[in-house]
């Protein structure tokens, strides 16, 4: 299948018999793929002594450690064909992942987010409220996680505001002149966990305002990371909101740089869900085995996406457990799934983490 033919079905609405034949195939021509046009990636298959004769399912084909793209420059097109580099978050001293893009990819990957985010949101785009500061998307050349995430999100703005200025500070008449001018609107607000929470939430409750938003959805994500110390659970943070924002809409989302545009939403029954378009495996971390349902494990994600790039099957540095699949009862196909936290000793980074090392 060409990936335009994977995009034509739908998010969440294929079946697990066909899904995973789907995927074992797609994910053994990747696979096959980056061999023939990435050098590092073609040695390491060596060493672990590829075959496809040996891939049975998907959970058969080569993880690599989502840690290599900090430590190696991992790139199936040529230098010519890359037009735009992303690169994780990182603090100061941190290294960071290294994401190549050609155009063919970068397209497919807003296209992939496109059909995800729809599912979700419907297809008309909204007033956007963005929780960060216009700086942050003007590279275009070199994004960051943060950058990034903001930039595909845009898409499904029609007028858009960012909610801080460059100094990170609210802009509360901004936003409520935003909000008059677009009464009656359902609003999409974005923003990474730690920004809503420190910038937007806190901010607004230090200053005793509260703003008119029970007509709105807030998607974030990034998590907590390395501000474990500061995490609040998804209930805290909901009724949090709620005080400053009235009956807002919230949902989480699970992704990460490496595999853009392949993001795991959060359903109205707190359940992240993985679409038509990748998938989650659960592995044990004595022998990387596949975990079954309700075990706890590292959480590998799978992409039909990456092209460019090897990075179609990456094992985090997350642990969560897969609840189920289709059979969640908001009625979306697929396997659903919660993360429980980092694994210990792990390098701990985030989307929100970069300018959050300010309130360490």
């Amino acid at each position: 299948m060409t990936y335009e033919e994977v995009l034509a079905l739908p998010p969440f609405g294929v079946a697990r018999e066909e899904k995973q034949a789907m995927l074992k195939e797609e994910l053994l021509h990747l696979t096959q793929y980056h061999q023939a046009h990435c050098a590092p990636y073609a040695r390491m298959m060596d060493t672990v002594g590829f075959s496809p004769r040996r891939v049975g399912r998907a959970e058969d084909i080569p993880f690599l450690p989502v840690r290599l793209f900090k430590e190696m420059e991992l790139c199936s097109v040529t230098k010519e064909a890359v037009f735009k580099t992303m690169t994780s978050s990182g603090t100061t001293g941190q290294q960071v992942s290294k994401i190549f893009l050609d155009r063919e990819t970068a397209t497919n990957q807003q296209k992939t987010l496109v059909r995800i985010v729809s599912d979700w949101t419907g297809r008309s785009r909204m007033p956007m409220l963005i929780i960060d500061c216009p700086s942050v998307v003007r590279n275009r050349a070199m994004f960051s996680a943060r950058g990034a995430g903001i930039l595909g999100f845009s898409i499904f703005g029609r007028k858009k505001l960012y909610a801080l200025n460059d100094a990170m500070e609210l802009q509360t008449d901004a936003i409520r002149a935003f909000l008059a001018e677009h009464a009656g609107e359902r609003i999409l607000i974005f923003g990474f966990t730690f920004m809503v929470w420190q910038h937007f939430c806190k901010a607004l409750k230090a200053a005793g305002e509260r703003l008119p938003l029970e007509n709105a959805v807030l998607i974030h994500g990034g998590g907590w990371k390395k501000l474990a110390a500061k995490a609040v659970s998804p209930a805290a943070f909901r009724a949090a909101l709620q005080e400053v924002c009235g009956a807002i809409e919230v949902a989480d989302y699970y992704g990460m740089v490496e595999q853009t545009g392949c993001i795991y939403l959060e359903c109205e029954h707190g359940h992240l869900h993985a679409s038509t378009y990748s998938d989650v495996i659960v592995r044990r971390a004595a022998d990387f085995s596949p975990a079954p349902f309700g075990e706890r494990g590292i959480i590998e994600v799978v992409s039909l996406l990456p092209k460019s790039y090897p990075g179609h099957a990456l094992l985090t540095e997350d642990e969560g457990i897969v609840l189920g699949e289709d059979d969640c009862p908001c009625g979306r196909k697929g396997k659903y799934f919660k993360v429980v936290g980092r694994l210990k000793h792990a390098e701990l980074r985030g989307c929100s983490d970069t300018y959050a090392a300010a309130f360490k």
